[in-house]
């Protein structure tokens, strides 16, 4: 039997009640024409506490028992509930997607997004195992960027903090744009030196990006590494090496239009060290850690992944490491 728990994130649908207590309405009125299934509604109301919820809610199902957990909201209600189910073989996680990216739903296609907000289809379909990308007791489903793009990220994600939805829409193209413009002069962090390993091959250097990849899509976009796939066991890395602030900032547009530049090696492997000299940002989905010392690994199958109307992930192009 299959517990069913949704957990909302409100901070997802601010100034958009009605569009919650719409799903609310819709989640209450399936389940009551049910029979037989056990579905519960929570709500996160800080960071982490989906996994403390998720925890709750496992003990207090039954022997044996399945514990589906439903995020709904943004990334950061997806990492969060990621967090609390991955490795559990008793649990499931489905996504939900009312954010403003949903990156890796987007492996199924951009015409299937809707169908993920689909809650009677969700609870028919199966689960799909998974791999996730592991740092220290973190897992992260999608990416982790080091470099430019997370540093930019950064900032952009505080400016938005600090601005009104409506200002932030307005100003955060130019701000972005000004934003690579600016870090790509920055040798700190556009051509700093990382003392590398995969699979324990050296791979040093300097470096504008490093992209370790468990999927294709990236702030909604398909990157230099379109052949990365969440079942195959392997993370697909992207080095993009240093060059002059011009030859970034082209490297770096190539790259997030899903086409590599000369200067951009692509490795496939399980675990991957970075360590460089001063603390610089990372982002592990949609999550910032700063740190000097990156060890990241594969962990295949850790997590059961629904997907909606009996879809798959596309078939991994899988090359000798």
């Amino acid at each position: 039997m299959i517990k069913h728990v949704f957990v909302f994130d409100p901070k997802a649908f601010y100034n958009q009640q009605w569009k919650m207590d719409n799903i609310l309405d819709g989640i209450g009125q399936f389940f009551r024409t049910q029979q037989g299934l056990d579905f519960s509604i929570q709500y996160s109301r800080y960071r982490r506490n989906a996994i403390t919820i998720i925890q709750e809610e496992s003990e207090k199902a039954k022997a044996g028992d399945i514990v589906r957990i439903y995020a709904v909201g943004g990334e950061e209600i997806l990492f969060d509930c990621l967090n609390g189910v991955a490795h559990f073989p008793n649990m499931q996680l489905a996504v939900v997607p009312f954010g403003e990216s949903n990156d890796f739903l987007k492996i199924f296609g951009e015409d299937q997004i809707e169908s993920f907000r689909d809650v009677p289809a969700l609870v028919a379909s199966e689960a799909l195992t998974t791999d996730a990308i592991r740092w220290g007791v973190n897992y992260a489903l999608n990416s982790c960027y080091i470099g430019m793009n997370s540093a930019i990220s950064k900032k952009v994600k505080d400016m938005k903090a600090r601005l009104n939805k409506g200002s932030f829409k307005i100003f955060s193209n130019l701000s972005t744009f000004l934003n690579y413009f600016v870090t790509a002069f920055d040798r700190k962090l556009a051509a700093r030196k990382y003392k590398i390993s995969i699979d324990d091959r050296d791979y040093s250097g300097n470096y504008c990006l490093i992209h370790v990849a468990n999927g294709p899509y990236y702030a909604g976009k398909i990157t230099g590494v379109s052949d990365a796939t969440p079942d195959d066991g392997i993370l697909d890395i992207a080095l993009i090496k240093a060059t002059h602030p011009l030859g970034t900032l082209s490297s770096m547009r190539r790259y997030s239009r899903g086409k590599k530049s000369k200067n951009c090696i692509v490795v496939q492997g399980k675990k991957i060290s970075v360590k460089t000299e001063s603390p610089i940002w990372i982002q592990l989905d949609n999550e910032y850690i700063r740190d000097t010392n990156i060890n990241l690994s594969v962990v295949s199958q850790a997590v059961q992944m629904v997907a909606a109307n009996g879809l798959s992930y596309p078939l991994a192009s899988i090359a000798e490491a």
